[in-house]
């Protein structure tokens, strides 16, 4: 990514709390970094704001990021604000356009830290074809924040064909996930706790939005709801749908993809893989009808490889998300209690 975008020369090599002045020390660094690198016939007139235009309904959402470590194999919290808010949008049924950006950098981050982290937004955005139109920046004193932390807010046309929603949700639904659980958020605790495996652990932070709209483009009404199951995992956002939809899931463990080394992770640290934060899959609760063939164009994309029929959505407890284990048992899964990883996102 550095060789792609080369660090211009600067005359500081560190972020003083000068920089969030508004001063000449602040034009100095949104001159040659942000404005430079994420330019763009909406953000080049440098306004506070930016004027939009729509021709269809807009979905609106808006996130903040203070994940730690803030660079981590797959990743870095620059490209995950991105992606995190475009799957927000994308959950909604919604085509992502443009983004705010805006951070809170603590005194004293590298300036090559804070570059690598504004190419990786860039990169983000170019291959997502959104663009930034406006933010801010703030710094604060060493010791009242850790490093960097961001918050995107993002606008996007909904798609024509798209009716999410808990109260979409039909009896005899199907519950697909698009890829493996838990890898986002192992992939972070493992650097945090230092281990190590015989293949690296990438978090799967991506954006979802193309595989959503192909799904929405091919089978429209029949996608009843959708979203990225980030803190709380699996878990907790089948166990909000339940609730909000007062319909009873079925969930199949020998059908949920997990990969090897993330199940061992998982038990080394005593994590149950539903409960943990994912940045790269999302749950689809599908007609019926149409889930052997969602699951076939899931499959043909970058994002659903690994996709799988993982429940089904039932009269019986509603409310409630009962999973059956590999060996025939039953349990209830509950909602999250307390934070099982914090600053995972």
């Amino acid at each position: 990514m550095m060789l792609q975008c080369p660090m211009p020369q600067l005359d500081f090599d560190i972020i003083t709390l000068g920089h969030g002045s508004g001063g000449q020390l602040t034009h100095n660094l949104l001159s040659s970094g942000v404005f430079d690198l994420l330019k763009n016939d909406l953000l080049d007139p440098h306004h506070d704001g930016a004027v939009l235009h729509f021709a269809n309904p807009v979905a609106f959402s808006t996130d903040s990021f203070v994940i730690t470590p803030i660079f981590f194999p797959g990743g870095t919290i620059g490209d995950l604000s991105v992606n995190g808010t475009l799957n927000d949008l994308a959950m909604c049924g919604a085509v992502p356009r443009y983004l705010s950006l805006s951070f809170i950098i603590e005194e004293g981050l590298m300036v090559k830290e804070f570059w690598e982290i504004l190419v990786s937004i860039k990169l983000a955005c170019e291959e997502a074809q959104v663009k930034v139109v406006t933010g801010d920046t703030k710094v604060v004193e060493k010791g009242k924040g850790d490093k960097i932390f961001i918050n995107t807010s993002g606008l996007g046309e909904l798609h024509p064909r798209a009716r999410i929603g808990a109260d979409q949700v039909q009896v005899g639904d199907s519950v697909i996930i698009s890829g493996n659980v838990a890898t986002h958020g192992v992939a972070i605790m493992s650097v945090r706790e230092g281990l190590s495996f015989e293949t690296e652990l990438r978090s799967d932070t991506r954006n979802l939005a193309p595989a959503v709209i192909a799904l929405l483009d091919a089978f429209g009404e029949s996608i009843h709801f959708l979203r990225d199951p980030t803190r709380g995992g699996v878990a907790t956002v089948l166990n909000e749908l339940a609730i909000e939809s007062k319909l009873g899931i079925d969930l199949a463990q020998s059908a949920i993809p997990l990969d090897e080394q993330v199940e061992g992770a998982c038990e080394m640290l005593g994590l149950d893989p539903l409960y943990v934060a994912n940045e790269g899959i999302f749950i689809a609760v599908v007609k019926a009808e149409a889930a052997d063939e969602v699951l076939d164009l899931l499959k043909q994309t970058d994002t659903g490889q690994r996709a799988a029929q993982i429940g089904t959505v039932t009269a019986n407890h509603p409310g409630q998300v009962i999973l059956t284990s590999s060996i025939g048992g039953r349990r209830t899964l509950n909602l999250l209690s307390g934070e099982q990883l914090p600053r995972i996102c």
